[in-house]
């Protein structure tokens, strides 16, 4: 019944556009000539067989007009319009039968683009009744019937195979039973993803998932494979019919798919998700079957061409790619050989379809937990901006603490791996800025090219998370969400509701349940939302469904997305994730949740499995049990006790009022936690050299700044390797020595142990070979080896380091007897200080030394100004202002040059010096502390008897 209404509404609108388009041919002309008769008499043309001559067209035109001649005029214009249209219907007639005709044939014909309005009038019209036309021709071929062993003939026709990455000449491989034909990237356009993830947001709700189409593939042998049953191959046509692809086209025939296609599959109801075995790879004959995953357009990381070219689907072999691509993808930076990349592989399971490790595309961690690119990307992000926000609030106390020590890691040392991300993605110019994030948001693991997957773009009504690994790949997927609205640049930081029962899964035993801002006090409100059970997690989720629907509906807007990508409403939508345990009391109100996914950018996530949502098996690993239903390929996941540490990290950095601390009141403000840690490791540090100034020295290492080496003849320029001068730093800041292994882990994190040693053996060999040469000490060792401890440590004889130095002027200035005496050493201390230190390089470990060794420096400006304010305010501030242009967001030294403009009835200069403050510290979606606006407040109150404020 429904069918034949359909058919009976389609040659309704056949007639009526035949309607229309006859009366648009046929009618109007009858119009214009029975209401305007002979059209050009306005010109003094009355009769087709005597033309005027030039008179008589001035005449005609110069004299007054009258009704008649107006008409006459309108009717020219309307015979002018009509001609147009008559054209365009007949150019469109030929285009439409030309292009049924390629289709036909297997030739990929480019949409017509160009079209004026006259024209888009006429295509509107032939395509309606061309396409109708058409579809009851193709219906015979897609329905049931007589005719469905010629419709299953259709279906099992293979799909039109593009290969991007090569530019030949078009080859023909006939296979039967009609031939694959190959276009390559000179006759067609590159396939371009829909999204991040390469789903169309129309394919993203499919009941059963999607399928990137690959060489080889047919609709019937997709049926068999995906859903069970060959002859379901009707749904997935009827599913995916007529839906734009990245390349131009649609599926508009049964007997044509093209490479790089996504299609929505419907659900396979009659088999579990996760029982079809996977086909190991060497099988050519069901390559088919499993391979498009790993064969996607989109597959942009490749290491080579070769490996993303979808005629894979026709390899015998494909594990011999992948054991001439490990050794060099193991280790992007470096070079290493197959012994050295076998426990890389092994660390990470196995390598995965495309060649790559899949350590290559993910760090593992040391204890437990292994997090892709994308989102070590934004963990390291919340580190620098944890940095960033204790440079803010640092306190510049007197005296000055002279500690080699690195200022602590923002994450645990379980997490560290993932701030060496930061070599393998952008960072920002500006160190005063927060780095790049990635630009896909909520990344939760990766697909099979090696692409990052968000949970944003997944397919269905919500995730259903199974398996041993999953509350390893919820705390990954939790921090995922949080952290991608961790960075000041974000717009519409997104939101979790969960469960107290579901984060004490999650957390550590004896974890606060709580979220990241349990006081009130951020000035985006809560974005971990922890709610008392289930029940009030799904009402909470019911009541924001309610409300986006509306907002909506208010503003004629079809989804968040576009409604956020307006002016005229008061605020922006946030993605909204509700992350809790499987309940099936709950499910039918968990599924209409996840009915409105894609437009209300509403996305459950459920701890166990739910039917109706797409169910994901994770492995201990994070691997997936079945990559199909979604593309993953791994989950990221990560322990208890490194989402506590994130979590808390991301608490210290949400925009919130700051109380900071009063230089003039240092007894009611909070302990300042740089310092607090420097004093706890106080009885751990490593001794410093001591060396003054005037030392003399064969070699002067400078590592504040970037690191030199001077020679009495001159700089050393030429001959250093660029590891040589890391292994240097190293040393430096080590005094008592470092093992081969400790130096191999600093500079080369991320290759092999054993490598790594030679690498760093080289690099010692190579600073000896040219020291000897540049001094003319061919006996000296320079870095010197400890056989007891199996150290190398610098030659404190042949080496004067600036660092060394820099904390030995502190060291005499904290023990002067007099001003006079610490003014001299503090200046001396000021001098030695080049820049941060080994300024160039942005390992995390030389960051945290930077960053303590700046704050000391920051230190000695403020108790310079300190000593010579009384005489000399005016040194006072522009040592201070010295010192904002190494740190500009430090609050502390904005405080004192503005209680010194205070002292001196500077109003004007108070003012401007905060507003420099606000917009330093803008760039960090922040502003100046309660504390530092007391200051400010202070300096402009009048000045009271006894000349203070």
């Amino acid at each position: 019944m429904f069918r034949a209404f359909a058919t009976l509404g389609r040659l309704l609108r056949v007639l009526a556009a035949a309607a229309v388009l006859l009366g648009l041919v046929a009618g109007v002309p009858w119009l214009l000539i029975t209401s305007a008769g002979w059209p050009l008499d306005w010109l003094g043309w009355a009769q087709f067989s005597a033309p005027p001559g030039v008179s008589e067209l001035m005449t005609a035109i110069t004299s007054p007009w009258s009704d008649q001649m107006i008409v006459a005029l309108l009717a020219s214009i309307g015979w002018v319009l009509w001609t147009q249209f008559v054209r365009d219907t007949v150019v469109e007639v030929i285009e439409a039968s030309a292009a049924a005709t390629a289709a036909r044939h297997g030739r990929l014909r480019p949409p017509v683009s160009g079209r004026g309005p006259i024209r888009w009038v006429a295509a509107v019209l032939v395509g309606v009744i061309i396409g109708g036309l058409l579809f009851d021709v193709a219906r015979t071929a897609t329905g049931g019937g007589a005719s469905a062993a010629a419709a299953d003939a259709a279906a099992h026709r293979p799909a039109v195979a593009v290969a991007p990455a090569q530019l030949t000449p078009v080859a023909v491989t006939v296979s039967r039973p009609r031939p694959a034909i190959t276009v390559t990237a000179a006759t067609a356009r590159p396939v371009a993803a829909h999204t991040d993830t390469g789903i169309p947001g129309w394919a993203r709700d499919a009941p059963g998932g999607v399928h990137h189409v690959a060489e080889g593939d047919n609709l019937w042998e997709l049926a068999e494979h995906k859903l069970g049953d060959p002859h379901r191959w009707r749904e997935i046509y009827k599913l995916n019919r007529g839906h734009p692809q990245a390349n131009g086209y649609a599926l508009k025939d049964p007997d044509e798919i093209h490479v790089g296609w996504v299609l929505a599959l419907p659900a396979r109801d009659n088999t579990p998700a996760h029982t079809k075995p996977t086909t190991p790879p060497a099988e050519p004959g069901s390559a088919t079957a499993e391979q498009p995953t790993t064969d996607t357009p989109k597959n942009t990381v490749s290491p080579t061409p070769s490996t993303s070219a979808p005629s894979s689907t026709t390899s015998t072999a494909p594990a011999t790619p992948t054991s001439a691509t490990t050794p060099t993808t193991t280790a992007p930076a470096q070079t290493s050989s197959p012994a050295t990349a076998a426990p890389q592989a092994s660390a990470s399971s196995a390598a995965d379809d495309g060649g790559r490790d899949r350590e290559e595309i993910g760090i593992v961690l040391p204890t437990q937990g292994w997090v892709s690119l994308g989102l070590a990307a934004l963990l390291a992000a919340v580190a620098s901006l944890v940095r960033l926000q204790r440079r803010r609030g640092a306190r510049l106390a007197a005296p000055t603490p002279a500690r080699i020590e690195p200022q602590p890691a923002p994450l645990p040392e379980s997490l560290a791996p993932i701030e060496g991300v930061a070599d393998r993605l952008p960072r920002s110019e500006d160190a005063q800025r927060q780095p790049i994030a990635p630009a896909v948001a909520a990344p939760i693991g990766v697909d099979a090219a090696g692409s990052e997957v968000s949970l944003f773009e997944v397919p269905g009504r919500g995730i259903a998370l199974h398996g041993e690994g999953t509350d390893a790949a919820a705390r990954a997927l939790l921090s995922a969400v949080l952290a991608t609205g961790a960075a000041p640049s974000t717009e519409g930081r997104p939101v979790v509701i969960t469960t107290a029962q579901t984060l004490a899964r999650l957390l550590p035993e004896g974890a606060p349940l709580v979220g990241l801002d349990h006081e009130g006090t951020s000035y985006d409100g809560e974005r971990l939302v922890v709610l008392a059970d289930a029940a009030a997690a799904v009402t909470h989720a019911e009541e924001e469904m309610i409300l986006r629907r509306r907002l909506l509906d208010a503003f004629d807007a079809d989804s968040v997305t576009d409604l956020n990508a307006r002016t005229d409403h008061a605020e922006a939508q946030p993605a909204y994730v509700l992350l809790v345990e499987a309940n099936l009391r709950h499910a039918a109100r968990l599924l209409a949740v996840g009915a409105h996914r894609t437009a209300l950018h509403l996305h459950p996530v459920v701890l166990g499995e739910l039917e109706g949502m797409t169910a994901v098996e994770v492995a201990a690993d994070g691997t997936t049990g079945d990559e199909q239903p979604l593309g993953l390929r791994r989950l990221s996941t990560l322990a208890a006790t490194a989402l506590a540490a994130v979590l808390a990290a991301l608490a210290d950095i949400t925009p919130r009022p700051e109380p900071g601390h009063d230089l003039d009141d240092q007894a009611g403000t909070d302990e300042d936690p740089i310092t607090t840690s420097a004093e706890a490791a106080a009885g751990q540090a490593e001794p410093v050299p001591a060396q003054p100034v005037e030392i003399t020295a064969p070699i002067r290492l400078q590592v504040l700044g970037p690191v030199r080496i001077t020679t009495e003849s001159g700089p050393v320029t030429t001959g250093m390797r660029s590891g040589s001068y890391t292994v240097l730093a190293s040393l430096a800041v080590h005094p008592t020595g470092r093992s081969l292994e400790q130096l191999a882990a600093d500079l080369h994190p991320d290759t092999d142990p054993a490598t790594a040693v030679k690498r760093i053996r080289t690099d010692i060999n190579t600073t000896r070979r040219v020291l000897r040469t540049a001094t003319g000490s061919a006996e000296e060792m320079f870095v010197v080896y400890d056989p007891a401890t199996g150290r190398y440590q610098l030659d404190a004889h042949l080496f004067a380091v600036d660092l060394w130095q820099m904390l030995t002027a502190i060291e005499r200035a904290n023990t002067a007897p007099d001003d006079t005496t610490a003014l001299t050493a503090l200046r001396e201390a000021a001098d030695l200080y080049g820049g941060d230190f080994a300024e160039g390089q942005d390992r995390a470990w030389i960051t945290d030394y930077a960053n303590s060794y700046r704050h000391q420096i920051l230190a000695v400006y403020a108790r310079i100004a300190e000593i010579v304010e009384m005489d000399q305010p005016e040194q006072a501030i522009a040592a201070l202002q010295h010192a904002i242009g190494l740190d500009p967001i430090n609050e502390e030294l904005y405080q004192r040059i503005m209680r010194i403009h205070g002292r001196a009835q500077r109003p004007d200069a108070v003012r401007q010096t905060l507003r420099r403050l606000e917009e330093r510290l803008a760039d960090l979606d922040a502003e100046p502390s309660d504390a530092t606006r007391r200051v400010a407040e202070r300096q402009l109150r009048p000045v009271i008897s006894g000349g203070h404020r």
